[in-house]
Parts: C-alpha cells; sequence; structure tokens
C-alpha cells in the first residue's frame, strides 16, 4: 500500500499516560512527519438490546465519539505547539486491531504507534490480545512502545534471517534493512544488524539416522552451518553501507538471541519482520516476534514483506 508522511498514533481512551502518543511526536519532528491521534472504541451498552431504541443508541455511540474527539483535540495542543501537523479521529468498532486495521487501510500511514504493556502467557497461547493480532495483521510499519524514555542517540537492532528459516519471504530481510537504515539516520541512532542461527535442529536431524559406528563430526557440522549463515548475510548487506563492526552473527535460539543482545547493545529499538500465516484462530506455537515482545527491554517495530496483504476482516 502507498504509504503517506504520516504516523498514525494509537490513543487508549482508558489511560492517562500515553507512551505511544509521546513517542509519535518525537518521531514526527525527526521525520518530518503529521500525526493523527486515533481512538477506536466500543461500549457494549451501547451495542444494542432492549434498554434503548436504534435513534437511542445512535445518539449516544455519537456522543461518546464527539466527546472522544474532543479529548484527542486537547492531547493534540502540545503536539501544534511544537509545529507539527495534528489531526485526529475517532471510531466506533470491535475488536480494537480490526478497527486500527481498517483505519490503516483508509488513513495509510507510513507508521503505525501504539502502547504495549506485559501480555500473560494464556493470552499470547490463545492469540487473544490486540498487539498479536496486529503483529500479523496491520500492513503498515507497527511500532510497539514500551513506557520507557530514549536515548538520545537511539541504539537499533535489527533482526534479520537471510537463509529464511523462519519462512520469510526474501524481500522482508531487505525491507527490514531499508527501514531501519531510514530510521537509523532520521533520529541520528546507532544501527546493530543481527542474524542468529540455531544448529540444534541439524544435530538432531543428523542423529535421527539409522545406528552406525561413526562418531557425528558436530564440530565441522557446526561450522559448516555457521559458514552458509555467514555467507547469506554478507550478500544481504551488499549495498546497505553498514560498518562490519556493526554486524553480529549468533549461534543460538533466535528470540533468546535478540533479547540478549537488545541488551547487551542497550536498544532502544528493535526492528524485525512478521508474516501472517493461515489458521489464527487455532493454538499454536509464536514466531520469534510473539516469543520476544514481552521479553524485549525496549520498543519494537514490525515490518512486513512487500505486497503483505491484509487477511479479510469481517
Amino acid at each position: 500500500m502507498p504509504y503517506s508522511k504520516k504516523i498514525l498514533s494509537v490513543i487508549d481512551p482508558t489511560a492517562d499516560e500515553q507512551p505511544a502518543l509521546d513517542r509519535a511526536a518525537w518521531l514526527a519532528k525527526a521525520l518530518g512527519a503529521s500525526v493523527e491521534l486515533f481512538i477506536c472504541d466500543y461500549d457494549q451498552y451501547l451495542a444494542g438490546g432492549r434498554l434503548f431504541d436504534s435513534k437511542s443508541l445512535e445518539k449516544a455511540r455519537r456522543s461518546l465519539l464527539k466527546n472522544h474527539m474532543a479529548r484527542l483535540e486537547k492531547r493534540a495542543e502540545p503536539l501544534v505547539e511544537q509545529g507539527i501537523e495534528v489531526s485526529v479521529d475517532a471510531r466506533w468498532g470491535r475488536p480494537l486491531d480490526r478497527g486500527i486495521v481498517r483505519k490503516v487501510i483508509d488513513s495509510q500511514p507510513m507508521l503505525v504507534v501504539k502502547d504495549t504493556h506485559f501480555h500473560d502467557v494464556l493470552k499470547r497461547t490463545l492469540l487473544s490480545n490486540t498487539d498479536w493480532s496486529l503483529i500479523r495483521s496491520c500492513p503498515a510499519p507497527l511500532l510497539l512502545v514500551k513506557p520507557r524514555p530514549v536515548a538520545p542517540a537511539p541504539s537499533i537492532v535489527a533482526a534479520v534471517d537471510p537463509v529464511h528459516e523462519h519462512d520469510k519471504p526474501a524481500e522482508l530481510d531487505r525491507a527490514i534493512l531499508a527501514f531501519a537504515k531510514e530510521f537509523v539516520t532520521a533520529v541520528h541512532g546507532r544501527l546493530t544488524v543481527l542474524h542468529s542461527f540455531d544448529v540444534a535442529p541439524a544435530l538432531a536431524a543428523a542423529t535421527d539416522t539409522p545406528t552406525t559406528t561413526m562418531a557425528i563430526p558436530v564440530e565441522e557440522l557446526t561450522a559448516g552451518i555457521e559458514r552458509e549463515h555467514r555467507e547469506a548475510l554478507t550478500a544481504l548487506l551488499e549495498g546497505f553501507d553498514v560498518n562490519p563492526d556493526d554486524v553480529r552473527l549468533e549461534q543460538g535460539v533466535p528470540h533468546q538471541v535478540l533479547v540478549e543482545t537488545a541488551a547487551e547493545r542497550n536498544a532502544d529499538f528493535v526492528v524485525m519482520g512478521a508474516v501472517s500465516r493461515s489458521g489464527l484462530k487455532r493454538i499454536f506455537v509464536g514466531s520469534t516476534a510473539e516469543r520476544a515482545l514481552d521479553r524485549l527491554p525496549c520498543d519494537l517495530i514490525i515490518i512486513k514483506p512487500p505486497g503483505f496483504k491484509t487477511p479479510e476482516l469481517d
């Protein structure tokens, strides 16, 4: 989808503190973008029923959205004083993730910014949380903000997978790097490109063979896997002008390595990719992004592959 020079900031009408709004304002100044403040709300008591007729319900909904618009206008004032162009919108709808995606399709922002909070294991497993759904379905780059300050020269970690062991389209890694490079330049930050590989599956496959008297050449096998990943990473980075000292190839479980590297580098942002999967309503083990989100000490930016198609909205 063609993106406008606009940042869509999702506002939580139930919260006083709005970390996403603060981050959106900071980024708008760095990127020379406008900001749109957006509330999507739903009240089950105004959804319908026997207590009110349809006209009364519609009037109550309009009143709710009018109040939200007034609050958004108030929140916009400090941004306008900073010279940022601001617009506001409030809509009725549920679930929240679908309301946000519909707004993204209409508004076509360059970036969607939303607060994120701790999610318990049950919600992660059942995919019932808005953030997990947005990771899969939001067509624009998605910034999930944690309530923490950003360094004057932010540290950005771009996680790539050039061997495509996790079924990612090849174009996605290049999209991640292109976004990260532009982002780092705009915020005057520092970039680390990370790729991790896990030799455990290959070693397990090597042992899952008919009994033999020959020992498994673990060191040789590991060295071969590392060489393959290093060559793929080198090929991916061609043309991106990344300092070799800022490139890290690590052995280990991807989501664990990502969290450890983010902590070591004092990361303010992690940029990584995610793809939509079929059967979203069934229970399954989450992707690297889903496993890492709650464990990361910083904000997370999710990039979709070029040509990504939003799942159908009910």
